[in-house]
């Protein structure tokens, strides 16, 4: 799915400190699509077979020394065929100098140079973390979203049905709040989604008969979390006597989303039940199996072992 989405490289600018050496270029209109940054080793040896032009180019030590070889024409030359390619920017690291001539290729072939001073390979993993995040596949879904001891629990279920109200006792507990009403879903990795809220809703929740609070007013700054790794998502269902609920927990129930299968839990609503005490219980029980402990084998050990006890006597 890269490509779906794009970043502004403005916005990169910006994000990762760098400096424009060709501020006649608009940046606000080139636009990268790609997750990964490349260094043009080969490219400057003159080998552009499979070159991926669309990814940004990063020049460091290795790739400057290798121009310091050739004469002076010869590198400007290269370098100048390298942005023949239409390639998003070239970005100089480590404080490396920049020829005049190169920057007035540039300007010429409208590639934008940038500069600096960081390490080649940190500024690198920072671009690449932060483009991973901002062009990751995306789903919007609706339920709530709160931070329960550290586990990302998405609370999902039918209008009317307590989101709001459960995720409302949590925070009262000291959880935070992630999102209501509506996550932003993001998958960061093959096996982590990352859930946020949309902007205009940001520290808000929606009570029926009271309207909306601000969670971050009224409880404060600990009280709301901008982000959060989604671990568990708890169901809430209206009882119904015929649908069979799981009482043991020994086999693992799954939700899927964007191709992720998350654990998730059926949890009925009957008049007495605590659902905020349910939810942090589901959330430690996670986390436990995480950890090794899965207090449902163990109840089935117990018992199998109490069977076989009573066989022998």
């Amino acid at each position: 799915m890269e490509g779906m989405y794009s970043v502004p490289l403005s916005e990169l600018i910006e994000k990762m400190g760098l400096e424009n050496l060709t501020p006649g270029i608009d940046t606000e209109n080139i636009l990268i699509k790609h997750i990964d940054v490349n260094r043009p080793a080969l490219q400057l040896a003159g080998f552009f077979d499979y070159f991926d032009s669309e990814r940004i180019q990063v020049i460091g030590n290795v790739e400057y020394a290798f121009l310091k070889r050739k004469n002076e024409e010869d590198g400007i030359k290269v370098v100048t065929k390298l942005m023949d390619y239409k390639i998003p920017c070239l970005i100089f690291c480590r404080g490396i100098e920049v020829h005049e001539k190169i920057l007035a290729a540039a300007l010429e072939k409208g590639v934008p140079v940038l500069w600096t001073d960081k390490a080649t390979s940190a500024f690198m993993a920072e671009a690449i973390r932060y483009m991973r995040h901002q062009l990751a596949p995306r789903i919007s879904i609706h339920g709530v979203f709160v931070d329960i001891y550290g586990e990302g629990v998405l609370i999902m279920g039918e209008s009317g049905i307590g989101k709001s109200e459960a995720a409302l006792e949590l925070i009262k507990r000291g959880h935070r709040l992630v999102s209501d009403d509506v996550v932003e879903i993001k998958k960061i990795s093959e096996d982590t989604l990352v859930g946020t809220a949309p902007e205009i809703t940001k520290h808000l929740i929606e009570l029926r008969g009271i309207g909306i609070i601000d969670v971050r007013t009224l409880f404060g700054f600990a009280s709301v979390k901008n982000f959060q790794n989604i671990d568990l998502i708890i169901k809430l269902m209206e009882w119904d006597k015929e649908y069979e609920f799981d009482r043991l927990g020994l086999e693992e129930q799954y939700t899927e989303i964007l191709g992720i299968n998350l654990i998730s839990h059926s949890i009925p609503i009957r008049p007495g039940r605590n659902l905020a005490i349910i939810c942090e219980a589901a959330a430690v029980n996670n986390r436990q199996k995480k950890m090794g402990y899965n207090a449902a084998k163990e109840f089935y050990d117990r018992v199998t072992s109490n069977i076989m006890k009573n066989r022998d006597i």
